[in-house]
C-alpha cells in the first residue's frame, strides 16, 4: 500500500511530508473547534472570529501547496506549523 492509498494523507509520499500534512492538519483542527465554540458562545467575538478565519484559510492554503511541497519545504512547513499551534494554544 502507497502512502497515497492510506486515508488521510491526502497523496502526500514522504516522511517529511507526511509530518508537514500532520502539523497543518492539526492546526486546522485547532482552529475549527475554536471558530465553532466562539461562533456558538453567548456573546461571540466578531474579531476574534474574523481572526480565527483568517488563520484557518491560509493552513489550508498551505495544506493543498504540499501536494507539490518537496521535503525541504515540508520540513519547514512542520516547524512552522508546530510553532504555531504551539503559540496559539498558549495564547488561549
Amino acid at each position: 500500500m502507497t502512502d497515497a492509498e492510506i486515508p488521510g494523507l491526502s497523496g502526500v509520499e514522504s516522511g517529511a511530508e507526511r509530518a508537514a500534512e500532520e502539523a497543518v492538519a492539526a492546526v486546522v483542527r485547532w482552529y475549527e473547534e475554536r471558530l465553532a465554540a466562539e461562533r456558538d458562545s453567548s456573546a461571540p467575538d466578531p474579531a476574534r472570529i474574523a481572526e480565527w478565519k483568517a488563520g484557518h484559510e491560509a493552513a489550508l492554503s498551505d495544506r493543498a501547496q504540499l501536494a507539490t511541497a518537496d521535503p525541504e519545504e515540508a520540513a519547514g512547513i512542520t516547524v512552522a506549523y508546530t510553532a504555531l499551534l504551539k503559540e496559539l494554544k498558549e495564547r488561549t
